[in-house]
């Protein structure tokens, strides 16, 4: 019998891969391996934030075994970077998982419409997104100590990061993809219905937007079902 397909959790650029950790660990008792790829890890490199980030979360997938098929997950932000970081990884993947993320979207910066009014606003005004706040996040995320960690690693990002407009290679995807949506959050409805058209694999679970630090073995578990319906 095959070795099971190894997750690599990619979180979002604007938070740190403490977001990911409890549900790897879940994932790790449950037998399937997990990494979870700082995207800060290629920082020093040059090129734009997009292809950076890639290259960081690429460089936990090169060492994965041979012939393994790793199942990429994306989370909120890092949903766009999928198909780059399978580029620079240069190996087949299983599967993707989408979780509360964007979809892929060629030539579609990051921020678009309100939003992205909102954003020129703010950083005119110098200031800075996200900027969270302990009392901002207590209701999400309950647990003390994983919100402190979650705040520490909060990653504020310029005007050309939300500008860029993250690549999606020709004929992408390449691999069955699948959806994992958290409720209720209307940010990703555009998202979730698109996945669904699409026929993909998909679920939803009750819960905020960091749901995987208020209930990782729920969360693990979804995503071992998603990746196995999406084969």
């Amino acid at each position: 019998m095959p070795d099971p397909s190894p997750f690599v959790l990619v979180h979002s650029p604007l938070v740190g891969p403490s977001t990911w950790r409890p549900v790897a660990e879940e994932l790790e008792r449950l037998g399937r391996p997990a990494q979870v790829p700082d995207l800060d890890g290629a920082l020093e490199t040059a090129g734009p934030h997009w292809l950076r980030h890639a290259r960081a979360a690429a460089a936990a997938v090169r060492p994965l075994p041979s012939g393994s098929r790793p199942v990429l997950v994306g989370h909120s932000g890092a949903g766009v970077l999928l198909p780059a970081i399978r580029t620079e990884a240069g190996r087949p993947v299983a599967a993707y998982l989408f979780v509360d993320a964007g979809l892929p979207r060629a030539g579609t910066s990051r921020a678009s419409g309100g939003f992205a009014r909102t954003l020129r606003e703010l950083h005119a005004a110098g200031g800075r997104y996200p900027s969270w706040t302990d009392d901002d996040l207590r209701e999400l995320v309950p647990d003390p100590e994983r919100r402190r960690r979650l705040l520490s690693e909060m990653r504020p990002q310029p005007p050309e990061f939300w500008a860029e407009a993250p690549p999606v290679p020709p004929g992408w995807p390449d691999a069955p993809c699948a959806y994992l949506r958290f409720t209720p959050n209307p940010a990703y409805d555009a998202a979730a219905a698109a996945a669904r058209r699409r026929g993909w694999a998909y679920r939803e679970l009750p819960g905020g937007h960091f749901h995987a630090l208020v209930a990782p073995g729920e969360v693990a578990a979804a995503l071992v079902g998603l990746a196995e319906a999406a084969h």
